[in-house]
C-alpha cells in the first residue's frame, strides 16, 4: 500500500468513530478545502501527515474509547532459558488482537512517537479483509497481494464519494 491509501484508510477509520476531517485539515494544516483526495496528497507530502498522526483528536477517535479494533502484533523470536538451563529460541507467529481500554490512545502515541517510523506502527491497526485471507490461504499470500491496493483504493473513492463531508468545499 502506499502512503496515501494508508492515510486515507486511517482517516476513514477515524471518520467513522467521529472524527471530523476537514475541520481539523482546516485548523491545523492552514491551507484551503478542494476535497478529500487533495487533502490526501496533501498531507503525504514533507511529513505533514505527522500533524495527523500526532494530533489527540485524530488518536482519540482512532483509538476510541469502549470499540474494538483488530490489530496484528507482529512476529517476536526471542531466546530465554529453559528449565533445564539451557538457551532456547522461542518463535511466535503474527497474530490478531482486539483492545478496548479507555486510554488505549495514550498508550499508542507515546509507543508511536518511540517508533522509527509511525507510520508503519499505526498501519498494523488497519487489518484489511485481503489480509486477514491471505493469511489464512499462505498459498495465496504472494497472488493476494498485487490486488490488495486496487481493493484498497476503490473501498477509499467508494467511501469518500457517499460521504458529503470529504467532497462538499463549504464549512
Amino acid at each position: 500500500m502506499t502512503r496515501k491509501e494508508v492515510l486515507a484508510l486511517l482517516v476513514l477509520h477515524a471518520r467513522n468513530n467521529g472524527f471530523l476531517f476537514r475541520r481539523w485539515y482546516k485548523s491545523k494544516i492552514h491551507t484551503p478545502w478542494q476535497d478529500f483526495e487533495t487533502a490526501i496528497d496533501t498531507l503525504s507530502h514533507d511529513h505533514r501527515y505527522y500533524a495527523l498522526l500526532f494530533s489527540h483528536d485524530f488518536a482519540q477517535c482512532f483509538w476510541k474509547h469502549g470499540s474494538q479494533i483488530t490489530f496484528v502484533v507482529p512476529t517476536v523470536e526471542y531466546k530465554r532459558p529453559s528449565k533445564s538451563g539451557k538457551i532456547i529460541t522461542v518463535r511466535r507467529k503474527a497474530f490478531t488482537r482486539r483492545t478496548t481500554k479507555p486510554d488505549a490512545w495514550i498508550y499508542h502515541l507515546r509507543e508511536m512517537a518511540a517508533a522509527e517510523d509511525p507510520l508503519r506502527y499505526i498501519r498494523r491497526f488497519l487489518v484489511t479483509r485481503e489480509e486477514i485471507e491471505s493469511w489464512n490461504k499462505p498459498a495465496a499470500r504472494s497472488a493476494g497481494s498485487s490486488t490488495q491496493p486496487a481493493a484498497a483504493v476503490q473501498n477509499i473513492q467508494l467511501a469518500a464519494a457517499e460521504d458529503p463531508d470529504f467532497t462538499d468545499p463549504q464549512d
